[in-house]
């Protein structure tokens, strides 16, 4: 497929071909990777969905107690939200160097060990003595899961055929969905009887659980190449995914999105306690139910990109995100539940479009292209949580909506860019194969 198929420039196809170790030809893996209905794909597939589960429980554990939070040690949403960056911003540091260690050790070794450690640290979360406390113990627990993502999709990316690829990552993604709502609404129902502390203590026994049956589960790597550890060797391979155009619109897309829905789940707590809705804890933990709209729009966002491509599928992903905030402002509760399915729907189909082609467009170095893509991806969570507070605290729920449509704002901008380049680069292959043509 041409770069102009895809939307690379030809720049990101001449690094994508240089000469590495000699591996298998695709023709001669094609037939031993996994595929749907194929010997292995049904275990690797619930074993990374439980990945998702345990990832996205634990990173996100505490966002929706951060009233109770709050409450407990006096402080505002602004102070409370550090709770989350602090995991996703830990993530977002560590991801590149777990990443390089899975090149050298393997990717299910290093998924493994930061299963382990995650869990552990969960299990020390309730006993955290002050928010200080229990900020570095999410730091911690966040630097520890930068192990899981990127390490997974590079999993995928060598022993998933390359046409089952978005499903299968839309099916990780899914798992993250359904760890995000279920260890909301668990926390949620859990805090509402027996605290805070109690319901994230739930939570890690939950991820201890999704650990051990992943390890058990996750068939041995077949396809993977052991890389290098040498700093020179790792800095080469980030410095030619940070100068392909393309991969630097998809860490775009990806930071914005979550931008969006880190500051909208951060906050939402906060403005259902508040009148006119005023819901107890254990009901607002269960509005997180719409978690599954994202289960099903990322497990589906291969068929979206077979139909629109990839970046219709990313403006669908936009228009359907931006309609959900508008609706969110509307001052009554089914409005407000209605903006928030869309707003999942949205963020999740374009997560789950925008990291598959990320593995595909990588060719070498692909769990430091996907590491570099969860990086983004996590530090526009924390920026989301961060400033989605602050805006709150500052304007309500108005400035916490706005500072959404500016990053969707963004993600349009970036795919009409990257549109642009596209005919621009068909338009100069055409012109070529022209010229070259014989009279």
């Amino acid at each position: 497929m041409s770069p102009a198929d895809t939307g690379a420039s030809t720049t990101v196809a001449a690094t994508s071909a240089a000469p590495a170790a000699p591996v298998d030809s695709p023709a001669s893996v094609a037939d031993t990777r996994m595929n749907p209905g194929g010997p292995g794909y049904r275990r690797m597939s619930l074993a990374l969905f439980l990945a998702g589960v345990a990832t996205f429980a634990l990173l996100y554990s505490t966002q929706a107690l951060l009233p109770l939070i709050s409450g407990e040690f006096g402080v505002a949403a602004s102070s409370a939200s550090w709770t989350v960056a602090a995991a996703t911003g830990g993530l977002a540091v560590f991801v590149l160097p777990m990443s390089a260690l899975s090149e050298r050790f393997g990717r299910r070794t290093v998924m493994t060990a930061s299963l382990a450690v995650a869990v552990t640290v969960g299990l020390l979360v309730p006993f955290a003595p002050s928010l200080t406390a229990l900020v570095v113990l999410r730091a911690v627990q966040g630097a520890a899961l930068a192990g899981l993502p990127a390490s997974a999709t590079a999993y995928l990316a060598e022993e998933v055929r390359p046409g089952a690829l978005v499903t299968a990552i839309g099916l990780f993604v899914a798992g993250n969905s359904v760890g995000g709502m279920s260890g909301r609404i668990i926390t949620g129902w859990v805090a509402q009887e027996w605290g805070w502390r109690l319901a994230v203590g739930v939570i890690g026994v939950i991820a201890v659980a999704c650990a051990v049956a992943f390890r058990l589960l996750l068939p041995a790597p077949r396809h993977f190449k052991e890389g290098s550890l040498r700093p020179r060797v790792l800095a080469r391979t980030v410095r030619d995914h940070l100068a392909d155009p393309l991969l630097r619109r998809l860490y775009a897309i990806g930071a914005l999105f979550m931008t969006v829905f880190g500051g909208v789940y951060t906050v939402i707590g906060y403005r259902l306690t508040e009148a006119p809705f005023s819901l107890p804890q254990g009901i607002i933990g269960s509005v997180f139910l719409v978690y599954l709209v994202g289960t099903v729009s990322a497990s589906t966002a291969g068929r979206l990109v077979a139909r629109l491509g990839r970046r219709g599928a990313l403006y669908l992903a936009a228009g359907t995100t931006a309609a959900g905030l508008v609706l969110s402002l509307v001052g009554s509760l089914v409005p407000v539940l209605l903006g928030l399915v869309l707003i999942t729907a949205g963020f999740f189909a374009g997560h789950a479009v925008a990291s598959s082609a990320v593995s595909r467009t990588a060719t070498h170095g692909r769990a430091q292209a996907a590491a570099l893509y969860q990086s983004s991806y996590y530090i526009g969570s924390s920026a989301g949580s961060t400033v989605g507070a602050v805006a709150f605290h500052a304007t309500g729920w108005a400035g916490t909506v706005g500072v959404g449509l500016l990053a969707v704002l963004g993600v349009v901008t970036i795919t009409v860019l990257g549109t642009r380049a596209a005919r621009v680069a068909a338009r100069r292959e055409h012109r070529s194969a022209s010229l070259g043509a014989p009279c």
